[in-house]
């Protein structure tokens, strides 16, 4: 069992209301009537941009680019100044990630008709944001620039927001056609992700923050969140009314239940 301090557990008690109310977006979405190809086509083709371009802190080259670059770069310094097996784990970040993207640019393609476009990185790169995804990368970045490595560690807690889309669309699986093919790229992504989540959480405890870095890593947490919700909602078309999100954001849901002992030992494998 992963013995959390009262810090991370205040952290967690906090956010975990919104990880729910995002979880929520997923399965209304599933069996909501505005569902059509149309509206899955859209909601893929965000999350396969997400997939290659939108890294947590905002590095403009995503996370197949900046990591080839960064390899290039410390090629020469491989068990000179920097440990093989730093460059292993970088190595396989990139493969995962990578990986990531193709199992939803899959589903997306899979998805079209004779003369659809397919989807690429490049073309994903030139695809206009949507408002609510542009406004949690504005305010990531600007949590970055004014709070440091705290705003770092709330835009890394809040990415992915508990793999809810992933373990919420694992759950479509047996249904047959697209449904099994969206819930086979979420168990891909879902184990990835948990893992790197767990990593980011355990670390917190290590980090030596004070009640005042908590207090504002809370706060920090919970803003992104609430932007998140609003981001998730609008990538799936709606399924979730204005008065909907507003009674989530108010607290009226039932909250994620944190499986800390699940975190732990994802850590350690890891």
């Amino acid at each position: 069992m992963m013995a959390a301090s009262e810090g991370l557990q205040r952290l967690i008690e906090g956010v975990a209301p919104l990880f729910a109310g995002e979880a929520e977006i997923f399965h209304t979405y599933w069996d909501s009537p505005i569902r059509t190809r149309d509206t899955d086509r859209l909601w893929i083709k965000r999350q396969a941009r997400k997939e290659i371009w939108d890294t947590p802190l905002g590095d403009p080259r995503g996370f197949y680019l900046g990591p080839v670059e960064e390899l290039k770069e410390l090629f020469p310094m491989i068990d000179v100044e920097v440990p093989r097996h730093v460059i292993l784990d970088k190595v396989k970040t990139m493969y995962e990630e990578f990986s990531h993207y193709c199992a939803f640019a899959d589903c997306h393609d899979a998805l079209g008709g004779e003369g659809d476009e397919k989807l690429s990185p490049a073309m994903l790169a030139d695809v206009p944001d949507w408002a609510e995804n542009a406004e949690i990368r504005r305010r990531r970045a600007g949590m970055v620039e004014q709070h440091g490595a705290i705003g770092e560690r709330a835009c890394l807690f809040t990415e992915g927001g508990y793999c809810t889309l992933f373990s919420e669309g694992m759950g479509l699986a047996g249904r047959g056609g697209i449904d099994d093919m969206i819930a086979e790229a979420c168990a891909l992504v879902y184990e990835d992700e948990f893992g790197h989540m767990a990593k980011g959480i355990v670390g917190l405890d290590e980090a030596g923050l004070g009640v005042a870095d908590w207090d504002l890593l809370g706060a920090l947490t919970v803003e992104l969140q609430e932007i998140r919700i609003r981001m998730r909602n609008a990538q799936f078309s709606h399924p979730l009314t204005d008065g909907r999100i507003e009674a989530i954001l108010a607290g009226d849901i039932e909250p994620v239940k944190f499986d800390f002992a699940k975190a732990a030992k994802a850590a350690e494998v890891g």
